[in-house]
C-alpha cells in the first residue's frame, strides 16, 4: 500500500505538470529519468539494510526469545542492530553528497541526450536542480525503511508514503500554482516531503529499538554493507539505464512520445507496486528466517509469493490492456502522448507476470546475500541486450518504435525462466534447518 502511494504521488507531480502544459509535462518526464539515474544507490542503501539487519533480528529472536523478532533483537542483539543502522544512516548522507555532485556535472548533458528540445531543457533542468538538492531526504529515507522492513515494520513507510500523497496533492497547486512556481513548486514539494519522511522514519527506528541514531563511517561496516548494496544499487541501476536508453530512442520520435511511454510506465509501475511491496516482505521474510536457521522456511516463502503473485497477474492484466485509454486520458489529451502510452501498457502487458517472477526471484537472492547474480542477469536484460536490439532495430533497420516494446517483453519473460529456476536451484542448496544459525 505504501508502494502504491508513492506512484500516486509519481502520478500527483504528472497530473499537475500536464495542467502546465505539453512541454511542462515533457521535461518533468525528461528530468525523472535523469533523477532516477543519479537516485539508484538509494534504492541499494534500501537492499543493503534490509539484508544486514534481517539475519541480526532472526539471530537475536533465537537468543532473547522473548515476545517476538524485534523484541528477541533488542536483548539479543541490538548492539548490532544500532551499529548497522548507524553505519546505513553514514552512508545515505555521504551518498547523497555523491548524487549531487554526479548531478551537477552530468544533468544537463543526459537531458539532451534524452531528446529534450532547446524549449524542454530549462523546464528538465528546473525540476532537477532543486531535486539534486534534497536528495540527502531520498537516501536517508530509504535506509531507514529498509531497516524498519528488516524489523518487520513496513507500517511506518507506508503511513509515512501515504501521508506524503496527500501532503504532496495540496502543496502542488500551492507552489506551482499558488505561488507562480511552476516546475520548481513540484519540485519543491517533493523534496519538502522527502526530507520530513526521513526524519520521521529515523524517529520511529529509535523509539522502537531504544537507541540513538547517530551517523557513523565504521570502514568495515561500510565494506560489509556495501558488498550487498553496490550489487543492488548496480542491478537497480541497470534498470535506470535500461530506461533511459529506451527513453533517447523514443525521443528521436519527439519528446512528446517520450511523455506518453513515461505516463503509462508510472501507471504500469502503479499496478506493479503490490509485487513489489511483495518483494520487500519477502527479503526481510526470508532474511530473517535464515539469520533463525530455518530455510526450509525460505523456499516456502519463495513459492507462496509466486502464488500470491499470480493473483495480482491476474487482477491488474485486464486493466492494463482494457483500461489504458482511460488511465491516460486522466493526464492529456494530445494524440502523441496518449497513444503512445497505451500502446505501452497493452503490449508490456504480456510481461506483467514475468516481472512479478523476477522481482520475488531478486528478493531472495538479495536475502541469501547472493547479490551478484541478480546484477549480472540485470545488466544483460536491461541493458546489454535491449540495447544492442533496439539500436539495431530503430536505428539501423529504421523500424517503428512500437518494435521497442515487444523487444522489452520477450527479454523479460526470458530473464524471468532463467531466474527462477537459479533461484530454486540456489535455495535446494541451502543447508538444512538448524544448521544456518
Amino acid at each position: 500500500m505504501g508502494m502504491v502511494f508513492n506512484t500516486l504521488y509519481n502520478l500527483t507531480d504528472i497530473w499537475f505538470a500536464g495542467y502546465l502544459g505539453d512541454d511542462a509535462l515533457a521535461g518533468l518526464s525528461i528530468a525523472g529519468s535523469v533523477f532516477f539515474l543519479l537516485l539508484s544507490i538509494g534504492l541499494g542503501i534500501q537492499a543493503g539494510a534490509s539484508a544486514m539487519i534481517a539475519p541480526e533480528v532472526g539471530r537475536g529472536a533465537v537468543k532473547g526469545a522473548i515476545k517476538g523478532a524485534i523484541k528477541g533483537a533488542i536483548k539479543g542483539g541490538t548492539s548490532q542492530v544500532k551499529y548497522w543502522i548507524n553505519n546505513v544512516t553514514g552512508m545515505a548522507i555521504g551518498f547523497s553528497v555523491l548524487s549531487f555532485l554526479l548531478g551537477a556535472f552530468t544533468a544537463r548533458p543526459l537531458v539532451v541526450l534524452l531528446g529534450a528540445e532547446p524549449h524542454i531543457e530549462p523546464l528538465a533542468m528546473e525540476y532537477l536542480w532543486v531535486t539534486l538538492a534534497g536528495s540527502i531526504g531520498f537516501m536517508l529515507s530509504f535506509g531507514a525503511a529498509g531497516a524498519l522492513m528488516a524489523l518487520g515494520d513496513t507500517k511506518s513507510n507506508r503511513n509515512a508514503l501515504a501521508i506524503g500523497f496527500f501532503v504532496n496533492f495540496a502543496l502542488n497547486p500551492l507552489f506551482t500554482f499558488g505561488l507562480g512556481l511552476g516546475v520548481t513548486g513540484i519540485a519543491l514539494a517533493t523534496v519538502i516531503i522527502k526530507i520530513a519522511t526521513a526524519f520521521y522514519l529515523l524517529r520511529v527506528l529509535s523509539k522502537r529499538l531504544d537507541i540513538r541514531i547517530r551517523p557513523a563511517f565504521d570502514w568495515p561496516r561500510w565494506q560489509a554493507l556495501l558488498k550487498q548494496v553496490l550489487p543492488a544499487s548496480f542491478n537497480t541501476l541497470t534498470i535506470v539505464l535500461g530506461g533511459f536508453i529506451t527513453v533517447a530512442l523514443i525521443g528521436q520520435f519527439g519528446s512528446h512520445h517520450v511523455a506518453g511511454y513515461t505516463v503509462g510506465l508510472r501507471l504500469e509501475q502503479l499496478l506493479l507496486l503490490p509485487a513489489l511491496g511483495l518483494n520487500s516482505a519477502v527479503m526481510a521474510i526470508a532474511g530473517q528466517n535464515l539469520g533463525a536457521g530455518n530455510s526450509s522456511r525460505v523456499a516456502e516463502t519463495y513459492q507462496k509469493s509466486l502464488v500470491i503473485g499470480l493473483a495480482m497477474a491476474l487482477f491488474s492484466i485486464p486493466i492494463m490492456y482494457f483500461l489504458s485509454p482511460l488511465m491516460m486520458g486522466f493526464f492529456t489529451n494530445t494524440d502523441a502522448i496518449k497513444n503512445t502510452g497505451v500502446t505501452y501498457l497493452r503490449i508490456d502487458a504480456l510481461a506483467f507476470y514475468a516481472y512479478v517472477v523476477l522481482f520475488q526471484s531478486v528478493a531472495v537472492l538479495q536475502a541469501m546475500r547472493k547479490p551478484m547474480f541478480p546484477m549480472y542477469l540485470g545488466i544483460a536484460r536491461q541493458l546489454v541486450i535491449p540495447a544492442i536490439i533496439n539500436y539495431v532495430l530503430i536505428v539501423l533497420w529504421d523500424y517503428p518504435m512500437v518494435s521497442m516494446f515487444y523487444t522489452i517483453v520477450i527479454v523479460v519473460v526470458v530473464s524471468s525462466v532463467i531466474a527462477h529456476f537459479y533461484t530454486k536451484r540456489e535455495i535446494s542448496r541451502l543447508p538444512p534447518a538448524g544448521a544456518l544459525e
